[in-house]
C-alpha cells in the first residue's frame, strides 16, 4: 500500500512538471517561430518619391525570402516628408495593430522620438532606417554613413575644381538627420581641400518643385552679367539634386558649373550620362529596406542584432555610370517585388 502511494506521488508529480514546463516555452524565440506570422511595419518618411518606392520593393524582397506565410509587411507612410504628426499617427496605429517591430524612417530627429521611446515600452522593437532620431531607444539602425557619403561628394566636387574656386550647397530641411550629416561631411571635406564656400544657408524643402524655387534663388544671387559667379555646387538628396539640375537647365547653365549631388533616378543617371552632373553620392535604398526587415524578424524573434548597420554608399560617375555594378544600384528592378 506504501508503495502504491509512492507510485501515484511520483506521478502526480512528474504531472505537474509537465503541465507547468512541457511545450510552454515562453521565449520571444518560440513565440516567433513558424507557427505565428509576424507582422512588421516599415513606416518611410514619405511615399511618392522613387527612393521610397526602391526601398518599398526591398522590404518586399525580404519578405519573399522569409516567406509570406511566415512574415506580413505593413507599408504605410505619410504623402510627404514633411509631415512629422502624421508620421506620428501612422506609428501609434502600428501600435494598435500589434505588429511585431517596426522599421521607421523618421521624417525628423527630434518630433520622432518620443514615439520611438513609447514603442520601447511597449516593447515592440524599433529598426531605423535612413535617418536618425535623438533617442537611444531603437534596437538597430539600417543606414547609409551619411557623414561619409557626404564627404565622398566633397572629395569629389574639390577634385573635379583642381582644389580651388568657390562653391554653393542647397541645403535640404531642417531636422533631416540624414541630410544633415551629408551636409556636415560635405563642408569637411570642403575644409579639408581649402575650397571656399560662399553660401551653405539655405534649404530646398521637401519636395523637388520647392527646391527648383530656391535653386533658382540662389543662383539669382550668384548670376552676374549673364554668367555664374561661383564655380561648383553640391546638393545633398535627390529632390534637392533635381531641383538644381532643372534650374541650372532652365537657366542654360547645365555643364557649365562642377555639380555633385545625392541620390538617383533615371533623369540624375541621365544628367551625369550628359555630363551636366559631374558625380552622384549613391545609396542603396534597395539593401537598406532588405535589412531593415531582416533586422526587425531578428528582433522579434529574440535574437541579438548589430546596433548599426551600413547599407552602402558608393560614386556615380560619368566613367562608371554605364557599369553592371551602378546600373544595379541606380536602376534596380522593383517590379520583381512590387506589383503596379
Amino acid at each position: 500500500m506504501n508503495h502504491l502511494k509512492l507510485t501515484l506521488a511520483a506521478i502526480s508529480v512528474a504531472l505537474t512538471l509537465c503541465l507547468g514546463g512541457c511545450g510552454h516555452d515562453t521565449s520571444p524565440t518560440t513565440q516567433a517561430g513558424s507557427d505565428k506570422k509576424l507582422k512588421i511595419a516599415v513606416i518611410p518618411k514619405g511615399t511618392t518619391s522613387e527612393y521610397w518606392k526602391i526601398v518599398h520593393a526591398g522590404a518586399v524582397k525580404a519578405q519573399q525570402e522569409l516567406g509570406a506565410g511566415n512574415t506580413e509587411i505593413i507599408w504605410k507612410g505619410s504623402l510627404k516628408e514633411d509631415q512629422s504628426a502624421e508620421q506620428i499617427s501612422v506609428v501609434e496605429d502600428m501600435f494598435n495593430n500589434r505588429v511585431d517591430a517596426i522599421v521607421l524612417a523618421p521624417n525628423d530627429a527630434s518630433a520622432l522620438a518620443p514615439i520611438v521611446d513609447t514603442a520601447a515600452k511597449k516593447n515592440i522593437p524599433v529598426v531605423i532606417i535612413d535617418s536618425g532620431v535623438k533617442t537611444d531607444s531603437y534596437k538597430s539602425m539600417v543606414s547609409t554613413d551619411n557623414k561619409k557619403g557626404g564627404h565622398m561628394g566633397g572629395v569629389e566636387l574639390a577634385k573635379e575644381l583642381g582644389g580651388k574656386g568657390k562653391v554653393i550647397m542647397l541645403r535640404y530641411q531642417e531636422g533631416s538627420a540624414s541630410t544633415e550629416e551629408r551636409e556636415e561631411g560635405f563642408l569637411d571635406a570642403m575644409k579639408e581641400a581649402g575650397v571656399t564656400v560662399v553660401d551653405a544657408s539655405k534649404h530646398g524643402g521637401v519636395t523637388a518643385d520647392q527646391c527648383q524655387k530656391a535653386a533658382e534663388n540662389l543662383l539669382a544671387a550668384y548670376t552676374k552679367d549673364g554668367a555664374l559667379t561661383i564655380d561648383g555646387i553640391f546638393c545633398p538628396n535627390q529632390t534637392s539634386t533635381f531641383g538644381m539640375l532643372r534650374a541650372l537647365q532652365d537657366a542654360k547653365f547645365a555643364g557649365k558649373v562642377k555639380f555633385v549631388g545625392f541620390d538617383a533616378d533615371a533623369a540624375l543617371a541621365q544628367a551625369v550620362r550628359d555630363k551636366q552632373i559631374g558625380a552622384l553620392v549613391v545609396q542603396n535604398p534597395l539593401n537598406m529596406g532588405y535589412l531593415g526587415v531582416k533586422t526587425a524578424v531578428d528582433l522579434a524573434e529574440g535574437k541579438t542584432v548589430p546596433h548599426a548597420i551600413d547599407s552602402g554608399v558608393n560614386l556615380v560617375t560619368t566613367e562608371n555610370v554605364d557599369t553592371p555594378e551602378s546600373k544595379e544600384i541606380l536602376a534596380p528592378d522593383v517590379g520583381k517585388y512590387l506589383k503596379d
